[in-house]
């Protein structure tokens, strides 16, 4: 069985990937490919890992294809796609390190560690003056948008803090909120307001969403850049309505020179590190591997996704 790898692995993922599968496997590496020979070199696959362009399925897919794991949560890029055969992500896997970096990030801004780290820099020594401004996260009022993995491990996390936290998501029975109007109703009760949400939900908090919430209220993502209405968020930062904002994703990624959010002193952007963990690439390795082992073993593997539905 021949295993097309478009991932980028490190070295010590890619060994890893190489000592686990079985000895009649075959493996092709899209990094050590031309570029002009990608395409075709995944045309030959049975197996699929990683996130190839869109585009290279225009076509339609390889004939031999049996399995596709995507190395993301995430796989709005690829809506439309009707495979005949499984697809999975990964599931939970950026879920909880996700969650650590919006926790991170928010006590950072409440406890004006960013601030702290500039003056430490400049060897500037300001910590009296700022003892009056300095907030807590303890028993904040937040409403998470999305009820999916992250969503869930970041109400685990608040807990310790004990935040009254409020998922928001159309069906899931974990959630409080199902609507845009319960959501409308909530937001002027929220201190904080952490997305989650996935791409599919492009343009979901708008300047009418963020008007509604309490002015000195926090706004944090996670998600995907693409759900936040960006220039209305630039505005309400600048406007004061918001206090202060946690991104680890941006509408366009790198972000670019340009953008004001590079200058406001009350943003802190992560850079979409969120989902950085120790043995990133082998786990996500790992995370193939088990459902290599379902699939041979004739049963369905983990995480499986319907790319049509976006879920």
């Amino acid at each position: 069985m021949h295993l097309f790898v478009y991932a980028s692995l490190d070295a010590g993922a890619r060994a890893h990937l190489l000592r686990q599968l079985p000895p009649e496997f075959t493996v092709s590496f899209r990094t050590d490919l031309p570029a002009g020979q990608q395409p075709a070199a995944l045309q030959r696959a049975e197996l699929l890992f990683g996130n190839p362009p869109a585009d290279w399925f225009a076509a339609g897919f390889p004939p031999g294809l049996r399995f596709w794991q995507i190395d993301s949560a995430g796989f709005e890029r690829y809506a439309g796609l009707q495979p005949n055969f499984p697809v999975a992500n990964v599931g939970d896997y950026f879920a909880w390190p996700c969650a650590e970096t919006m926790v991170a990030g928010i006590l950072a801004l409440y406890r004006r560690i960013h601030d702290l780290a500039r003056w430490q820099e400049r060897r500037e020594w300001h910590g009296s003056l700022i003892r009056p401004t300095l907030r807590l996260l303890r028993e904040q009022r937040v409403v998470v948008l999305g009820a999916g993995a992250i969503g869930l491990a970041v109400r685990r996390q608040l807990s310790g803090f004990g935040c009254a936290v409020q998922l928001l998501a159309r069906t899931n029975p974990a959630a409080q909120l199902h609507s845009r109007a319960e959501l409308r109703a909530a937001l002027p009760h929220t201190d904080l307001v952490i997305n989650c949400l996935p791409g599919t939900a492009t343009g979901f908090v708008s300047a009418e969403l963020l008007a509604a919430l309490p002015a000195g209220s926090v706004y944090a993502s996670v998600g995907r850049g693409t759900t936040t209405d960006e220039p209305a968020l630039i505005a309400a930062l600048q406007s004061g309505q918001l206090s202060g904002a946690v991104l680890d994703v941006t509408a366009v990624e790198p972000l670019p020179a340009d953008s004001p959010l590079w200058a406001l002193p009350q943003v802190i952007l992560t850079q979409h590190s969120g989902g950085g963990q120790p043995r990133e690439d082998e786990g996500k390795v790992d995370v193939f591997l088990r459902s290599l082992s379902r699939l041979l073993r004739g049963e369905s593997p983990e995480n499986l996704v319907d790319l049509a539905r976006g879920y």
